[in-house]
């Protein structure tokens, strides 16, 4: 008669980032852990993560991903790749996710122009105002109760 003995439980997850051959951490599963992308450059990345099954085989996922832990800059009046001619104008605009306590109004938010759709139905509103106005407009509609 054999008596269950329980598997060995030798699965592991092995992490590593970019192109290093040592993985910078290593778990068992099931496992959550913070990504600290302070400590990264900027720029594009990937994670590769190695996992082996209790039986021995092993599996590979690469994530790639983008670290911007500097400000965010947003141009206006250029492209990538745009093909121009003569003068340009360019509107930069620069900002972080910093925690301040104080929140700066000047230069927190790039400038656009408003919408088209945002007039066309400003201009809708208005019309039906005016034309409810012209249609019933008469003093006996309006008696005061006083």
């Amino acid at each position: 008669m054999k008596i269950f003995e329980p598997m060995e439980d030798n699965r592991i997850i092995k992490v590593f980032l970019d192109n290093e051959l040592a993985p910078f951490a290593a778990f068992q599963p099931p496992v959550k852990f913070e990504l600290d992308t302070t400590k990264l450059p900027d720029g594009k990345h990937q994670l590769k993560i190695i996992a082996r099954s209790s039986s021995g085989v092993e599996g590979m996922k690469i994530i790639p991903f983008e670290v911007r832990n500097g400000p965010e800059i947003s141009i206006v009046g250029l492209k990538n790749n745009e093909v121009v001619d003569s003068k340009v104008s360019i509107t930069i605009n620069a900002y972080g996710n910093e925690t301040n306590d104080t929140f700066v109004i000047k230069g927190s938010e790039t400038p656009k122009a408003i919408p088209a759709w945002v007039w066309a139905l400003l201009i809708s509103f208005m019309g039906f105002a005016f034309f409810y106005f012209i249609m019933y407009w008469d003093s006996e509609f309006y008696k005061s109760f006083f």
